[in-house]
């Protein structure tokens, strides 16, 4: 029942926060005080709502403590977590306009654990280095996530100030040259724990390439050789604009098959774990 109250005041505070951005998508970035205080309320119901979320987390594990990696669990840990980062940048970055699409996000991730209830799928491994793997390589996913949508908003800015109607929308974001160097940020922040990931993949998970773990292995080598080769380009040959956006997107697009869409073809299609 507590579980529930916290999951419903989660949705209602990340809709709450989505709704507070779409209204400063309205002010232009340079008028300062009403940026932070816009930015200021985003804050306050964002945290309410990862707070709350991470309440409701604790129905992934068992009384034994084995963590219930089911498909719609991890969907609702993925949407907290990078929920969580999101905010986290938020206060060093100007990220916050991309909470208009990660808190209803998760918002709908929360809803779909709440209302279609699922086999349970333990973790097998419960050393702490496979926790570890697991935490690290959510952390990978959810800066890169991110990035994937820095990349779309700043094709959409690109795009926008190259047509000249550099108005609404686009006059609410930093500048181009901000949007990109935070892009690379997140880039290179994901690139690093992804490099762990694979590390720690490599070290601790048993058959890496085995049946059930062999496409997602391979995905995620795949994901990570098209970040070296971004971050790569934009060192030695000042790789930017639409083929660095170019270039994250696939690099995610194959991330995401790797951590999420052969899960739920195995689970939801096939019905294996």
């Amino acid at each position: 029942m507590h579980s529930t109250i916290f999951a419903v005041t989660a949705i209602l505070a990340y809709l709450a926060a989505a709704a507070s951005i779409y209204q400063s998508l309205r002010t232009d970035y340079l008028s300062a005080l009403e940026t932070r205080r816009q930015k200021g309320a985003t804050l306050v119901f964002g945290f309410l709502a990862v707070g709350c979320h991470a309440l409701t987390l604790s129905t992934l594990f068992d009384a034994e403590g084995d963590l219930n990696i089911g498909f719609l669990n991890t969907l609702s840990a993925a949407a907290w977590m990078i929920a969580t980062v999101l905010l986290a940048v938020t206060f060093f970055r100007p990220a916050e306009k991309l909470g208009i699409v990660v808190f209803p996000m998760a918002a709908l991730g929360l809803a779909l654990k709440l209302s279609f209830p699922e086999s349970t799928h333990f973790l097998k491994n419960h050393s702490l280095e496979m926790r570890l793997h697991v935490v690290v390589s959510m952390l990978a996913y959810s800066f890169l996530n991110i990035a994937a949508l820095q990349a779309i908003v700043l094709a959409v800015q690109d795009w926008r100030l190259k047509t000249h109607h550099a108005s609404g929308f686009v006059r609410s974001l930093p500048p181009l040259q901000t949007m990109e160097k935070l892009l690379f940020q997140l880039i290179g922040a994901g690139f690093v724990l992804l490099s762990v990931s694979l590390v720690t993949g490599f070290l601790f998970v048993e058959d890496l390439f085995g049946q059930h773990l062999a496409h997602k292995t391979v995905l995620s080598i795949a994901a990570w050789g098209v970040f070296a080769a971004l971050l790569g380009g934009r060192r030695f040959r000042g790789w930017r604009g639409r083929t660095a956006i170019r270039w994250t997107l696939g690099g995610f697009a194959a991330l995401m098959l790797a951590y999420f869409g052969s899960k739920m073809v195995l689970e939801l299609v096939l019905h294996r774990i």
